[in-house]
């Protein structure tokens, strides 16, 4: 089977993007499959620092490598990593990517943990991609009412080219997450617009694959320009969140009465898998 590296170049040639999906149960990681072996594509499942907390970090990898071991290209990320010690033990699992989160840090604290997580990965396991994170798009993969203070949407606040060029090249990163008008999240009244142009701009600058964070309640125009531009890896979770708890819900109150998880869960997984399935369609141009 090719590597998550290979499948990243194809992706560039064929101008399509790998979705990558968070997940934090069973549920969700079904939900991911399906839809990826329904559409015979790669995948990435993402897990953040809190859900590998709850699934389980070691449980997740076991997860991944069964199917892995059935030929099915399905890759596991350790999304949103805060420190070196987070990031060692994600490495030492043997996940196939790691997401340095230092996008709250000044530019050169950012540097120091993502290159030292950098040098530690490599020399551990030099197959394992490693990502970095530079300019804020805030933390909260959920609903919200308007854009959040902390987060400044504006030609000056995005991703510089020559800052994320002097970022990739001082840290060695394989991959790497601009702020390019996207957002955690999705903003009831519509969010950000990307701005396309920075988008390849910054690809041009760094030479490296770029992963668009924040997908859900971007529009899908925006995606087939954003793929165009650049982005090879799209970023997908609070657009499962909602649909997991929408199933949940309309199941439980048209059956108030049941309560074996396992049949209560299924709305919420097949919902899961719908969208998982629109935006892997849409990435790859189906």
């Amino acid at each position: 089977m090719k590597t998550l590296r290979e499948y990243i170049t194809e992706a560039e040639e064929k101008k399509v993007a790998i979705g990558h999906f968070n997940i934090s149960d069973s549920v969700g990681f079904w939900a991911v499959v399906n839809a990826a072996k329904n559409l015979n594509l790669p995948v990435i499942i993402g897990v953040s620092e809190g859900e590998r907390d709850f699934i389980g970090v070691k449980q997740v990898k076991a997860l991944v490598e069964t199917l892995k071991s059935e030929g099915m290209p399905i890759f596991l990320n350790a999304d949103h990593t805060y420190s070196l010690e987070k990031v060692k033990e994600v490495v030492d699992a043997g996940f196939d990517a790691c997401t340095v989160d230092g996008a709250e840090k000044p530019f050169e604290e950012n540097l120091k943990i993502t290159k030292e997580s950098v040098d530690y990965a490599k020399n551990k396991n030099p197959d394992i991609l490693i990502e970095a994170e530079l300019g804020f798009i805030g933390k909260s993969s959920k609903l919200l009412d308007v854009l959040p203070e902390e987060i400044e949407v504006s030609d000056d606040t995005l991703t510089k080219p020559d800052e994320a060029k002097e970022f990739v090249e001082q840290s060695g990163v394989d991959l790497f997450a601009p702020a390019v008008g996207n957002i955690h999240g999705m903003v009831k009244g519509g969010n950000p617009k990307i701005n396309i142009e920075r988008v390849k701009a910054i690809r041009e600058a760094t030479g490296v694959p770029l992963v668009l964070h924040g997908g859900s309640g971007i529009t899908d125009e925006e995606f087939r320009q954003a793929i165009i531009a650049g982005i090879s890896i799209i970023h997908i979770n609070t657009e499962l969140r909602l649909a997991h708890r929408q199933g949940l819900q309309k199941f439980i109150s048209e059956n108030p009465d049941e309560i074996a998880p396992y049949k209560y869960m299924k709305l919420a997984r097949e919902q899961m898998r719908a969208v998982v399935q629109k935006r892997l369609a849409l990435f790859n141009n189906l």
